[in-house]
Formats: C-alpha cells, structure tokens, sequence
C-alpha cells in the first residue's frame, strides 16, 4: 500500500486520525476548508470510550489541564426532580473504564489535536470541489483553490455536509429532525441547583425536550443544553442567536431547580438538529468516511465525538495493519459500521439511560483494542 493518505476536513475525527495514522508509521495530510483554525464550536462531551482512545495517542493529559471531570451522570425527571439513574464517574469510570469523562470547550479539544501534529502535515484553505478514482492509480482531490492532489488514500472527515460522501454516493440532503437546540454557557457562581459538578440530564415529557448541563473549565462555567421540538427551521444558517425568554417559556413546567438554569441565561444560540439514515457501507474503492461525514447523529447519547475519535483510532490501525488498502478498509467497515449504526439509532430514540445506568457498552469500548478482520 502506497503511503501517501489524504483527509479531508481538520475537525475532531479528521485531526485524530491524522495523529493515530503519525503514531502508526504512515504518512498523512489533512486539508482544511478553513483558512485558519478559530475558536468555534460548541462544548462537548467527551465520555470514556473517546478518552481512553485520546490517551493512547498522548492527547489527554493536555486536554485534562481545562476539561472538568464530573462526578456522576444523573437522569432526573422534569416535573419532579424524582431521580431515575445516577451513575458514579470521576475516579470510578476511570477505575472501570480505563479513563473517566471530560467536559471541555471544542476548541481546547482542537487546539490539543492541532498541537499534536506538525504544521507541515495540516494545509488550511483547501475546500473540496472534486474526487475521482481511477483503478490503480490511487483517488485525485481537487481543490477550490486550484490544488490538484493525489493520494493512496482518500479518508472523508468533513461533517455532515460531506463533499466526499456526495462525489462516493451521489447528492443527498440530511433531513431536518423537527427539533431545535439551545445552548449557553454560565458563571457557576450565577446558578444555585445542586449537582453542578455532575452531568445531569432532565427528561422532558417527550423524547424530544430536554435539559442537560454539565461543567466546563474546571466548574468555573457550566453547560446548558435543551432541546424541544419545532414544525420547521426557515434560518438560512444551522445556528442562530436565540431569544432567552422564549427558551425560558418552552420549559415553564419543568421543576423549578431546571428553570433556574434557564434563569441563569444571558444570552443562547438556537440550532436545527439534522440526521441522516444509516449508510449501508462507508468506502468505495480507496476512498472511506468517518466521524459525521459516515454517520451524524442526535446529541442524545452524546457520542457524536466519541464516534468520531473511534473511527479514526480504528481506520488508522486498519490501514497500518492491512497492506492492500480495500482490505483495510472493508476490515474497519466491519468493526466499526454496526457499532456507529447502533448508537446513532439510539442517539435518535433516546431512551439510553433514562431509567438504568448500564453504560458499559458504550463506555467501555477500546477502540485499540477492538478486533480487526
């Protein structure tokens, strides 16, 4: 297999895959649409199964230094607080899974992947305009801004709006869910509720609200996330500024300990939520996809990143393991492809640790570990 691999897109999946691929002996270059990294994005959730892959390629002892560690992961009805699961994190996780569950901004997520690669291997400003494959002589990337560039392999990590998804599998358009996103950040010190150092989900009276908050910046700041269903969204952007008194009056019935989080907001941003179905397969000849660009989910389960940083850590050791690339990349399909389809089902159901706290077969994945064909 020739040596020369080509990511698209220079967010979470792309980035780690990138540095799994690095640590694994192969040479590899992202192209980034960007013409700089900036601090964009929202605040994420990084569960044990993501961490523990991050570990292994020396990345989280840098994201640890702003990440918040909460203490337990708590379900609690929306009108009476009644708790429904509770399980214990921290040092417990770690002690279960190998690794316990970080909150941080996306950014410091980025920033410690940017920092792990040398800038040689990143080109910034290069957006997808065009993939073609011919047999035996690798996959031709075309670029907006003239570059032409051939590569062994053709890896997609750039999202769900994917330019690599579209030139394997034709034009498709994901499929607006019929519920809307708030988000904000507030001073800790501003909100009087209990269990501010745990991850908390409120479950709403439908599958589609709820309140979920967890800390960020080591408890300095805490996370506020809801979501409630909408008949359309018209915005011409995915995010917008949203009105804190309309978020405010969509949860009137809720308990008062979650309406105090709400009170707590200055200000959100207003987000359509978006899915695609489950692919039947990821790669057509060298060329393959990850993170969003194979499988976006709903928040629910939060494992959007996690997904994300699995796929890399498996393809990058299908790819050093398996000399003939379509070997390799049938054999990180059959790894990975059931899994992600399971959680991004579930993700859309949410129902997954309302009532029990068995976790473990999210959590306690190892994707270097997992078996390959």
């Amino acid at each position: 297999m020739g040596n020369q691999i080509g990511i698209v897109g220079g967010g979470i999946g792309g980035l780690t895959a990138a540095i799994a691929l690095r640590h694994l002996g192969r040479e590899v270059t992202v192209y980034e649409k960007a013409p700089e990294f900036g601090r964009v994005g929202a605040d994420i959730n990084l569960t044990p199964n993501s961490v523990h892959a991050l570990d292994e390629l020396g990345v989280g002892a840098v994201i640890r230094e702003s990440a918040a560690r909460p203490t337990y992961r708590i379900s609690r009805t929306w009108d009476t607080g009644e708790e429904t699961s509770r399980l214990e994190m921290s040092d417990a996780a770690e002690n279960r899974y190998g690794a316990p569950q970080l909150t941080i901004h996306r950014a410091d997520l980025l920033s410690a992947l940017e920092a792990a690669l040398p800038a040689t291997a990143v080109r910034l400003d290069h957006r997808l305009v065009g993939l073609r494959q011919r047999p035996g002589a690798g996959v031709q990337l075309r670029f907006a801004n003239g570059a032409d560039i051939e590569v062994d392999v053709a890896i997609g990590a750039d999202g769900i709006h994917s330019g690599v998804r579209t030139a394997l599998f034709g034009q498709e358009h994901p499929v607006f869910t019929g519920v809307v996103a708030y988000r904000a950040v507030v001073p800790t010190e501003r909100v009087d509720v209990p269990n501010l150092e745990a991850f908390t989900k409120w479950w709403g009276p439908d599958p589609e609200t709820q309140i979920v908050t967890f800390p960020l910046n080591r408890g300095r700041d805490t996370f506020i996330f809801a979501t409630t269903p909408q008949d359309s969204w018209t915005e011409e952007s995915w995010t917008t500024p949203g009105d804190v008194e309309e978020l405010r009056a969509m949860y009137a019935h809720f308990h008062p300990e979650a309406r105090a989080l709400l009170d707590a907001c200055d200000s959100v941003l207003k987000s359509a939520l978006y899915v695609r179905d489950p692919l039947p397969h990821w790669s057509v000849g060298s060329a393959t996809l990850l993170g969003d660009a194979a499988h976006p989910m709903m928040p629910f389960m939060a494992q959007g990143a996690a997904m994300s940083i699995e796929d890399a850590v498996v393809l990058a050791r299908a790819l050093a393991e398996h000399q003939d690339v379509t070997q390799a990349l049938k054999a990180y399909e059959a790894a990975r492809l059931p899994r992600a389809s399971k959680v991004q089902l579930g993700s859309r159901d949410n129902t997954w640790l309302k009532t029990s706290a068995d976790a473990d077969w999210v959590y306690a994945y190892d994707a270097w570990a997992t078996p390959l064909s």
